[in-house]
């Protein structure tokens, strides 16, 4: 789950990590209201979406005057911002960002992630950050150190201050700069984060270290635990079909391709999809429908897929463990009749009373196409899909 950059830097305050004075705005009149309370003769004027690139996309302007604040301030609001993130179509700003200048030194990156071939946390750091820090680690990777963190130790003094060392902060505000990275660090830990950036990081004109923007990821799976984080949830954010699938108990992931996947289980869904590109089609979304299947969740599912205007069929490839083939066939039977499917429907089926289930499917009939195997399946739908 992401969360606004406003968002994660109150969070990171709560943490001792140092970030500019700002204040989230829904209006250019809120905009005018914060730089008043802020102070001073220059502010940032940040466009809070969730995509990266926002400077580049000229998301990410400095006012230096009330009048030129008020400007820009109305001419974000509203507007679509589009960055190499949020495709041709970019995102409706709704909220803004505005923060007091800072005196930039240098700019920094600092990030968090999880390594998983190493099952660690790993610490990355590059004195060369800011907005193109991904040619960065294309073209200098030596300018990148990492630090992978033991989990029982937590990170440590020496790992800190070797990080800020490269990062060029002085013996003077090593100390400062250790307790910023550890701070970091705990946030990351103790909030169930699986990515954190920092990025700029900036090494300011007095030598202290500052969060100048900040993005974090968190794990979905852990968000039972933290119910302040789970309210920060920006629904107008994510994908309107994505929000309506986790109604359902659906996960729902559309890919952009012409054929719909409805599978139990996430491997499963995967191996499918790999299938169907190796056919010469393309899948037009993940949807896992989970261990369980009811008529109405079947249904959903369908109605999500049907959205799409580019489907010209559905795949469902189902194994039947606990749960019965000859229940999921049902299910799949009546929903299709409650949705007048009117795309070709191929259906693949293997497990617990799985010739119960093909029974059902042919004795329904709805117009469907069986498969064998998953080989069949794919096949067969990718065929389904071209007309044939």
């Amino acid at each position: 789950m992401n969360i606004h950059e406003y968002q994660a830097k109150e969070l990171l305050r709560q943490y001792g990590v140092t970030t500019p004075n700002g204040y989230p705005c829904f209006s250019a009149a809120e905009a005018v209201q914060a730089a008043e309370r802020l102070g001073g003769k220059a502010w940032v004027v940040k466009a809070q979406i969730h995509a990266d690139g926002r400077g580049k996309g000229g998301g990410v302007k400095v006012a230096r005057s009330i009048a030129e604040l008020r400007e820009l301030a109305s001419g974000m609001l509203g507007a679509r911002l589009v960055t190499a993130q949020t495709g041709p179509k970019g995102r409706l700003v709704k909220r803004l960002l505005v923060e007091e200048a800072v005196d930039i030194q240098k700019e920094l990156y600092l990030g968090l992630t999880v390594d998983r071939s190493l099952q660690l946390v790993a610490l990355i750091a590059s004195d060369d950050g800011g907005m193109d820090i991904e040619q960065v680690a294309a073209l200098t990777p030596e300018r990148i150190c990492k630090v992978c963190i033991d989990p029982f130790a937590g990170l440590k003094d020496k790992e800190a201050d070797d990080v800020a060392h490269k990062l060029g902060v002085s013996d003077a505000f090593l100390a400062e700069a250790r307790s910023f990275i550890k701070n970091f660090y705990k946030a990351f830990d103790e909030c169930d984060a699986i990515l954190a950036e920092i990025n700029p990081l900036v090494l300011a004109g007095d030598g202290k270290l500052i969060a100048l923007n900040v993005k974090i990821d968190f794990d979905p799976n852990a968000l039972f635990r933290h119910p302040d984080i789970a309210a920060l949830r920006d629904p107008d954010e994510e994908d309107p079909d994505e929000i309506e699938a986790a109604r359902h108990e659906l996960t729902y992931i559309p890919l952009g391709g012409e054929i719909g996947c409805l599978v139990n289980g996430a491997g499963l869904a995967m191996a499918t999809m790999d299938a169907i590109e190796f056919h010469g089609g393309s899948p037009a979304n993940f949807l896992d429908l989970g261990g369980g299947a009811t008529t109405q969740r079947v249904m959903e599912a369908f109605k999500i897929m049907l959205r799409n205007p580019d489907l010209k069929a559905i795949l469902v490839n189902i194994f039947g463990g606990i749960m019965r083939c000859d229940v999921i066939a049902q299910s799949i039977v009546e929903a299709a009749r409650q949705v007048e499917l009117e795309v070709p429907l191929v259906v693949r089926m293997k497990g617990t009373s799985e010739l119960a289930g093909k029974r059902i499917l042919l004795n329904s009939g709805v117009p469907l196409i069986i498969a064998g195997n998953m080989a069949d399946a794919a096949e067969k739908a990718v065929n389904a899909a071209k007309g044939g």
